[in-house]
């Protein structure tokens, strides 16, 4: 390897992801980071890390001068961009060679080619690669034609037309057109968002291809004229033009077309003129036929698909072209073996808006064929400051089948606790008949209505189980918890409501079972349901426990009264509903009818005598509990047999607090 320090010109897990293969090669990782991400994992993971400035991007991650800084502070003798942020940038690759410092990415010439999208069509036809019927503009800059041109190509090309930015990309500055009255305005928008997103208001117009899948190959290239693809992606599953779900290889493609659409890749590559690692972008129209869409000249998101069915590494791969060497690998050295799936997993909301906050609980699955590439860990931040992408959840098994039933079990072993995530949606995708099919096309979402979170239905009563015990875990055990090591405390009672009617879940403990029962009511009225639980471990805010003698892995969350409870990948949240009193505390568990402490306390007053006559229910006496009095009333009438503890004793949970004898008929 030509460099042994490496600067990472990015961050979260992509940042992670490059540091750990650093680690792998022997090579000392730089970081660089915005004060919103001064504690983040790639600033703890590196070997030094560099302050660029304020949490906003043009004064970090984007500011070419303050991470030039970092580089000639540190010493680094190579830069990798990551993706996003300043990854596509030519003068920042220019700013990188010119220092004498090698760049991890494409020659600064080849992203200028292929970032305008206008000149990056001109070179993939002149390496006869298919492109999509359009109109390119009559200038390079495309922005100057008359709105009375652009109708007049939109009739030549036909309806529908998509009216795209020449510059970026992301589905930023794209409009579908389906009818002439609708092109003006479109144009305008797609110029005004164009200009807001790439400082260019340049537009160009294409045939709208009707139910396409979005198929890209990987390619890398090296400074010897060595050019070679990894394959195809499908990344057909989006969400407002953005990825949610890739796979490897595309079920859609037979052995004769992905030769003919890696091949095209490769010529395309080649008269670029490109080095280190590419991603060049097609439409498959319902036909079979593909069209060149777009190249991106960096790393991509889903790379990791690509690494588990090819068995490379494409960060070192990326390393050894950016040192000059020859690629380790030539194109009959690399095969496809098994099927490969990604899901990105954002902080957001159902709508698909951004959430940021504390991580309470993250807990990613694990197991064979199952890989996660995250940047977060429990504890952390996600800011909002940035791509709310948090981490990225992939499997691999030896059919696409195996595949998606290993996501599919992924999936629901998956938590995220603290802020709301779109596993909820990647559930239903991954469950759906038409995605086990492999029926996949860029509409994918609105055509199967996945984009609609179902109705909230009531919270199971096995949830409310859980959540009382788990928080009566740190209650009832006040020595760190053991597995098998429990006290006798007795038992505990709690209402929660999630958003419905309250009700009530009674905690009791048979050695290290407890036994909840869940009525409806705070006062726990009406039907009722049993469910025992054990606690078999617990790490942190994760416990595994058998609930009824089923084994669960389930998480938990309680601050301001709420009760996050994540179990088989759903997350649930209940709150805590304050209860004047506990009557009605449990009878049984003491000989005679005995009434027994709900949990530790102090008895405040006592009303009644031994040998005194009390009818059903008669004040009996009073109980203070967790800052709370708690009345103890007669269940039934009979004879007061027993007071073992007078005003002022503290009683133990689980102690007998009444024996009533019961009066015969």
């Amino acid at each position: 390897m030509g460099f042994k320090k490496l600067l990472i010109a990015n961050r979260g897990e992509i940042a992670v992801r490059i540091i750990r293969a650093c680690r792998e090669m022997g090579i000392e990782s730089v970081a660089v980071y915005s004060e919103s991400d001064a504690a983040s994992m790639h600033v703890r993971m590196a070997d030094e890390a560099y302050l660029l400035g304020a949490a906003a991007a043009s004064e970090s991650y984007l500011n070419i001068e303050k991470i030039m800084a970092a580089v000639a502070e540190s010493g680094a003798e190579a830069v990798h961009p990551g993706y996003g942020f300043l990854s596509e940038s030519a003068d920042f690759a220019r700013a990188v060679e010119d220092a004498g410092i090698a760049w991890v990415g494409p020659p600064p010439e080849a992203m200028e080619s292929m970032g305008f999208k206008v000149r990056a069509k001109e070179m993939a036809r002149n390496a006869n690669v298919p492109t999509v019927p359009g109109y390119d503009g009559e200038g390079e800059a495309g922005g100057a034609d008359s709105p009375e041109k652009l109708a007049e190509e939109a009739e030549r090309i036909g309806y529908p037309v998509l009216v795209k930015a020449s510059a970026g990309g992301g589905g930023r500055g794209m409009r579908a057109v389906h009818e002439p009255r609708e092109l003006s305005d479109a144009v305008e928008g797609a110029r005004r968002e164009a200009v807001s997103a790439f400082g260019d208001g340049a537009v160009f117009l294409e045939k709208l291809v009707e139910e396409p899948r979005h198929i890209e190959v990987q390619i890398i290239a090296d400074a010897h004229g060595n050019v070679v693809h990894l394959f195809e992606r499908e990344c057909s599953i989006q969400r407002r033009h953005q990825k949610v779900v890739e796979e490897s290889p595309s079920p859609a493609l037979s052995p004769e077309k992905r030769d003919e659409i890696c091949a095209a890749a490769v010529r395309l590559a080649e008269e670029v003129g490109y080095r280190n690692a590419g991603t060049v972008e097609f439409l498959l129209d319902k036909n079979g036929e593909f069209f060149f869409l777009e190249m991106n000249a960096r790393l991509q998101v889903e790379h990791p698909v690509t690494e588990l069915v090819t068995g490379l590494d494409l960060v070192a791969l990326q390393l050894a072209a950016a040192s000059g060497e020859e690629l380790p690998v030539s194109q009959n050295d690399i095969s496809v073996r098994g099927s490969s799936i990604e899901v990105r997993i954002y902080a957001e909301d159902e709508r698909g808006l951004p959430a940021g906050g504390r991580l309470l609980a993250f807990d990613p699955p694990e197991g064979p064929g199952v890989r996660n590439d995250s940047g977060v860990e429990s504890g952390d931040t996600v800011s909002l400051d940035y791509d709310s992408m948090i981490s990225k959840l992939i499997v691999h098994a030896p059919s696409r089948t195996m595949a998606v039933k290993r996501l599919s079990s992924a999936l629901g072993n998956h938590t995220v606790l603290g802020l709301p995530t779109n596993l909820p949606l990647l559930r239903r995708i991954s469950a759906h008949p038409a995605f086990a099919a492999g029926e996949t096309t860029t509409d994918f979402l609105e055509k199967h209505g996945l984009l609609e979170a179902p109705e909230k239905a009531r919270v199971p009563d096995e949830i409310l189980a859980l959540a009382a015990v788990f928080e009566g875990v740190p209650r009832l055990t006040p020595e760190p918890f053991e597995a098998g090591n429990w006290r006798q405390l007795g038992a505990s009672q709690t209402a929660y409501s999630d958003g419905g009617e309250p009700r009530r879940v009674v905690l009791s403990r048979r050695g290290g079972v407890f036994e909840a029962r869940v009525g409806d009511g705070e006062r726990g009225g009406g039907e009722s349901s049993e469910h025992s639980v054990e606690i078999l471990s617990r790490h942190g805010e994760t416990f595994h426990a058998l609930v009824g003698g089923s084994a669960v892995k389930a998480s938990l969350d309680a601050e301001g009264g709420a009760a996050r409870v994540s179990l088989g990948g759903e997350e649930y949240e209940v709150r805590r509903v304050p209860s004047p009193s506990l009557d009605g505390l449990e009878s049984g568990g003491a000989a005679g009818g005995g009434l027994v402490a709900p949990m530790p306390g102090t008895v405040v007053k006592v009303m009644v005598e031994e040998g005194e006559e009390v009818e059903e229910g008669r004040l009996l006496l009073v109980l203070e509990a967790m800052k709370m009095e708690q009345p103890v009333s007669a269940p039934h009438a009979g004879v007061v047999k027993s007071l073992p503890f007078s005003e002022g004793d503290m009683v133990p949970g689980g102690a007998t607090l009444v024996e009533i004898e019961e009066e015969e008929g």
